[in-house]
């Protein structure tokens, strides 16, 4: 059932109205230009897989839950399922390239919606940034060790920043298709390992403990959780690409339950898989002595040592896709506020030929150099200060911000007078669910960053700046723009 009279900032989806009316060849993304697996591509690159199965899971391993570590995957995916039932039912009313910033002005309000959008675009320029970092640090021990390329981390970072650059002013599509390249080549060779572990060790080593409540809930569930949650961020990005996606209302969702679906069925396996390999009972404790060599011991047994080298590749090339892919998503926000007006309106503009967001991608691209450029000029280590740090930070805002998302579903489809498993059902359990491993991740944050440094386990207080200057922006366009305060969050272009 629906509602004849909807009130405050919900919208009927038909017909989809630019508040905004694009102009040609200006100030309009790519329509139609995203196919469901061009989405998949870009989101799934954003979690990163190789670098979560390489430097998180022996982590959570040694800190979490230890053999539960699969069963915890599998919760985290199960919650963030819930979550992507009314997130892609919502699709028809906020199609918007800023996905968190449309749907919390459609489900709690204007000022909250504007919250979430700088929220969402610092948090992702925070978690290019991060990735950065790890590239960096990566592909300067790699270049040394296999090529004798000694280069510091910054030239690296550099390299990464300015391809960066270029990549994200063309067009969306080459992209999609760098990032596919990338992502199935990391894929592949960890499924290689599982399937290598499987045969060396036979079926009987696949214990079903690993998804009994015991183990699941065992250890540090705190930690568990949040490294679990924590390795999914990214997949929530589908949403973004909106505009630009063929049929959007069929191929967003279908991108959305895919991605969640592969990255979960991937992180249970290859966990399983690696536990499998090291002995469920002696995993912990393995991992604990050599956490940055465990997966590559793993390799080295039951592949070959050339694989070791394999790995270290795709390492950086995987946190180049991650690179690409949070660029590209704070990007769209950056596009997404100023098209509304709540950033300079230059911002809005598109390439003529490309229609890529280029001047805020490039305004992105100049805020990451100056971030990446700090922790440099400091000495800081691109590793165990930027990455580290940059990550915590995004981590936990973006946790956050899914779970007031589900909650502005909820509230959008409860005031519409619609209620069901869709609607109401599924976003009230993940947003029980987000909102849980969000607290458990803000008590446990020393454990997310890995360090012990004040200043960068304290960097989440800056989120209360970032919602204060927000809703010192909503309220001042309130009392002096109403016209521009009341098109919030509704500029949509019809494809």
């Amino acid at each position: 059932m629906t509602s004849t009279t909807p009130s405050g900032p919900l919208h009927e989806p038909t017909p989809v109205v630019s508040t905004a009316a694009p102009e040609a060849g200006g100030s309009r993304l790519a329509p139609g230009s995203l196919t469901a697996p061009h989405i998949v591509f870009m989101v799934i690159a954003a979690a990163a897989p190789m670098a979560v199965i390489v430097a998180i899971v022996p982590i959570a391993f040694a800190l979490g839950n230890g053999p539960g570590t699969p069963g915890m995957f599998l919760i985290a995916a199960l919650t963030l399922a819930l979550f992507s039932v009314g997130y892609t039912r919502a699709i028809p009313y906020v199609r918007n390239a800023g996905a968190f910033y449309a749907y919390i002005t459609q489900g709690l309000g204007r000022p909250v919606g504007l919250v979430a959008a700088y929220t969402a675009m610092v948090c992702y320029t925070a978690l290019s940034a991060a990735t950065c970092g790890a590239l960096a640090f990566f592909a300067a021990d790699t270049a040394e060790r296999l090529l004798g390329i000694s280069l510091s981390w910054e030239v690296w970072a550099a390299l990464a920043i300015g391809l960066t650059a270029l990549l994200g002013f063309r067009r969306i599509t080459l992209t999609a298709r760098v990032l596919g390249v990338a992502l199935l080549l990391e894929v592949a060779v960890l499924l290689v390992l599982d399937v290598a572990i499987l045969l060396d060790r036979g079926p009987g080593a696949f214990s079903l403990e690993v998804f009994a409540p015991g183990n699941v809930f065992g250890g540090v569930v705190g930690v568990a959780v949040i490294y679990a949650f924590s390795s999914f961020l990214g997949f929530e990005g589908t949403a973004i690409y909106a505009e630009e996606a063929a049929d959007p209302q069929r191929t967003v969702p279908r991108a959305t339950y895919a991605a969640v679906a592969v990255v979960g069925i991937f992180y249970v396996l290859t966990t399983w898989a690696l536990l499998a390999g090291a002995g469920v009972d002696q995993a912990a404790a393995t991992a604990m002595e050599d956490p940055g060599g465990f997966v590559f011991a793993l390799s080295d047994q039951f592949i070959g040592s050339a694989s070791t080298d394999v790995l270290n590749v795709l390492i950086v090339t995987s946190s180049f896709a991650a690179v690409l892919a949070f660029h590209n998503a704070a990007s769209r926000y950056f596009y997404a506020l100023a098209r509304d007006g709540f950033l300079p309106s230059a911002l809005a503009k598109t390439h003529p030929r490309h229609q890529s967001p280029y001047v805020a991608g490039m305004v992105q691209v100049t805020v990451l150099a100056l971030i990446v450029a700090g922790f440099a000029i400091a000495g800081l280590d691109p590793l165990t200060n930027l990455s580290t740090a940059m990550t915590g930070f995004g981590a936990v805002g973006l946790m956050a911000l899914l779970a007031v998302t589900s909650l502005a579903v909820l509230v959008f489809f409860w005031r519409r007078g619609e209620r069901g498993w869709a609607v109401t059902v599924a976003p009230a359990l993940a947003t029980a669910g987000l909102a849980a491993a969000t607290v458990l991740a803000l008590v446990n944050y020393p454990s997310l960053t890995g360090s012990t440094s004040n200043v960068i386990n304290n960097l989440p207080w800056l989120h209360l700046l970032v919602i204060a200057a927000a809703l010192a922006v909503a309220f001042w366009m309130r009392a002096n723009r109403p016209a521009r305060y009341a098109a919030m969050g509704t500029t949509r272009v019809d494809g």
